[in-house]
């Protein structure tokens, strides 16, 4: 067997498994925005997800990435409300590996209480949403 003819069966594997197997990457798209980062992490929301409800609030994917990561401490997947005029939220579904894995039965609308990820999330969506 030649260089060539191995060379040319190894880049058709390669194609083949490409094919069969595509990559699959782990990034975030580009229509995500960071809101300021705190001493806890980064929170990011989706520009692609904004959509307005019936009652005038916003709707929108949230990703919470903690400083430090670990088994307990993973990335969390927000599907929250956003009511612009009250500056509240309300967390509708939560997930780890998927938007709304567990929805959120007693969704309540809450303070942010000073929580400057939801505070940037609040203005950010809000300045958008509107």
């Amino acid at each position: 067997m030649t260089f060539n003819t191995l060379k040319s069966l190894c880049l058709s594997c390669f194609a083949l498994l490409l094919i069969f197997y595509p990559l699959t990457i782990d990034a975030l798209s580009p229509d995500w925005v960071a809101v300021p980062k705190s001493e806890y992490g980064e929170q990011l929301w989706d520009k692609n997800s904004v959509q307005k409800n019936h009652d005038g609030s916003i709707r929108v994917f949230s990703k919470f990435i903690p400083k430090s990561t670990t088994e307990i401490t993973q990335d969390i997947l927000y599907t929250m409300d956003v009511n612009c005029s009250e500056n509240s939220f309300r967390d509708v579904a939560v997930g780890a590996k998927e938007f709304n894995e567990f929805k959120n039965q007693d969704s309540e609308w809450k303070d942010p209480n000073g929580d400057e990820l939801i505070l940037g999330v609040i203005d950010q969506v809000c300045t958008f949403g509107n």
